[in-house]
């Protein structure tokens, strides 16, 4: 799992190279929860993407999309060639996800929308009988969107269990610290208010990530909201915990030295 997580990040910055660049830091933040929801959680079937009884997984912060390309690659909804397209023109592989590429349920990318979708899924879900759960990875700064919190009181009013919330917190959104821009803490407290169960993970450690994936539903009747506690730009030391990682356009210099530190930090 850990070499899984690894080539996430290489080939997120890989993508970065490309002439729009990409966001790099919120893209490597979120690699090791998308490694396992992909490769241990989610059911999925590659070769059926439509299969009636997946579980659904709506990319919320749409911007990470790298990361999100570079799973359904390992996973075969797209072949590992198609990740050199990324934001070209005419590309399947657009900076937001586009409904048209396997393995993508919704376009997303503006802010506050993806729990909405997810709750609404898991609704219809339950509604049908279908055996499916709806999964939505959320950056941190986007919960300052009233929009995420309509869509959690909603979920918490019709107990919906096959709901599970992600927050990507990394602590940092484009104009700096969430603490200083719209205070979230005490972030835990704020979703149990709404009757949500709530799971808090180090967001890096795979062996914990797979326990808390492992045990859902938290609670009967409730949906569930993990709160992964990550560090913007992980794993290449250049990035980490930088504001200024936010979206990066790699220059082959400096795709050499985020490769090299990547590397260099998997040795130790």
């Amino acid at each position: 799992m850990a070499d899984l997580a690894h080539e996430v990040r290489e080939l997120v910055l890989r993508m970065g190279t490309t002439a729009h660049g990409t966001h790099v830091g919120g893209s490597l933040s979120a690699a090791d929860v998308l490694t396992v929801l992909y490769h241990e959680v989610l059911r999925l079937r590659p070769e059926q993407p439509d299969w009636a009884d997946r579980d659904w997984f709506v990319l919320s912060k749409g911007h990470a999309s790298a990361a999100l390309y570079a799973v359904l690659a390992q996973r075969g909804f797209i072949d590992r060639t198609e990740l050199a397209t990324y934001g070209a023109p005419g590309s399947r592989l657009a900076g937001h996800p586009l409904r048209r590429l396997p393995g993508v349920e919704f376009p997303t990318g503006s802010l506050g929308h993806g729990l909405s979708l997810a709750s609404g899924v898991a609704l219809g879900l339950r509604r049908t009988g279908r055996p499916g759960r709806a999964f939505a990875l959320l950056g941190d700064g986007e919960l300052q969107e009233g929009s995420v919190w309509e869509a959690a009181m909603n979920a918490g009013h019709h107990g919906l269990d096959n709901l599970v919330a992600v927050v990507d917190r990394n602590g940092l959104q484009i104009s700096g610290s969430t603490e200083e821009c719209v205070s979230l803490e005490p972030l835990g407290d704020r979703w149990r208010s709404f009757g949500w169960a709530v799971a808090e993970v180090d967001g890096h450690d795979l062996g914990a990530l797979r326990e808390v994936f492992a045990a859902l539903p938290d609670s009967a009747g409730r949906p569930t909201v993990v709160l992964a506690r990550t560090v913007k730009g992980r794993g290449v030391p250049l990035f980490e915990g930088k504001k200024k990682s936010h979206s990066v356009q790699l220059t082959p210099r400096l795709f050499q030295r985020a490769l090299t530190g990547l590397n260099a930090r998997r040795a130790r």
